[in-house]
């Protein structure tokens, strides 16, 4: 398992990832219901849509529209009522607790809006969090941990723990923990909503260059057109549906 970097840091060289003309996702049909007291709620109806390989997809919405459900069912950490959720030919829902834990540390790297560090560790010991369950040894898990944190410019402050840093820093190690295991797919949900503008453009032009130059497909969920600017396309749900791109 290795990553292939992007040149966004002094010395540090990237292999650009070959993209495949099939879609990375399909989603066909895709339902979520759910009981809120005796109210039967739709978080999504019937929704379908392609993404293809190395694509940056904002997702927008009001609250409440489904997009956070729509990420979540993609990931791997929410199940559909209905319709299928297809991710490199896997139909994702279909995986038992077992599968789906082991599918989503090989696949899918999680960035949040707010952090979630541990406290307690230093930004090198965050990132390498996810390599404790993989088979790389201690040598092989200090590239990975300094190849992603150069690519986030913050290989000088490996040995910082997160209160030492500032949250556009935060960020940018969490970053670098969701790259660390070389997945196909970041998922980001509002990753700039605790950030101020510098910070946060920062941080979009981080996630821009996984998808132009790394090959990674992003998919972010968030409430500001700005940061959904960055992207290559834009859909919008609205009460569950998809209402246009």
């Amino acid at each position: 398992m290795e990553i292939h970097a992007v040149d966004s840091a002094p010395g540090v060289h990237y292999q650009l990832r070959v993209m495949a003309d099939t879609s990375i996702v399909e989603i066909r049909d895709l339902t979520k219901t759910y009981l809120q007291g005796e109210i039967k709620v739709t978080a999504l109806d019937n929704v379908s849509v392609d993404i293809a390989p190395g694509e940056f997809l904002a997702l927008m919405g009001p609250s409440g529209s489904g997009k956070s459900t729509m990420l979540h069912i993609i990931a791997g950490v929410d199940r559909p009522t209905s319709g299928t959720c297809r991710v490199q030919g896997v139909n994702v829902p279909n995986l038992n607790e077992s599968d789906l834990a082991d599918w989503r540390n090989q696949n899918v790297g999680f960035v949040f809006q707010t952090f979630n560090l541990i406290p307690v560790l230093t930004a090198f010991e965050n990132v390498e969090l996810p390599l404790l369950l993989t088979r790389l040894n201690r040598r092989e898990r200090r590239e990975q941990v300094e190849n992603a944190l150069s690519l986030v410019g913050l290989k000088d402050r490996m040995k910082h723990l997160p209160r030492q840093l500032s949250g556009g820093q935060e960020q940018r190690v969490a970053i670098a923990r969701a790259l660390v295991t070389d997945p196909a797919l970041i998922v980001a949900d509002e990753p700039t909503g605790n950030l101020d503008h510098q910070s946060a453009t920062e941080v979009m032009n981080i996630l821009k260059s996984l998808s132009g130059q790394l090959g990674k497909t992003v998919i972010m969920v968030t409430h500001d057109p700005k940061a959904a600017a960055f992207g290559s396309r834009t859909i919008h749900l609205e009460k569950g549906e998809l209402v246009k791109e």
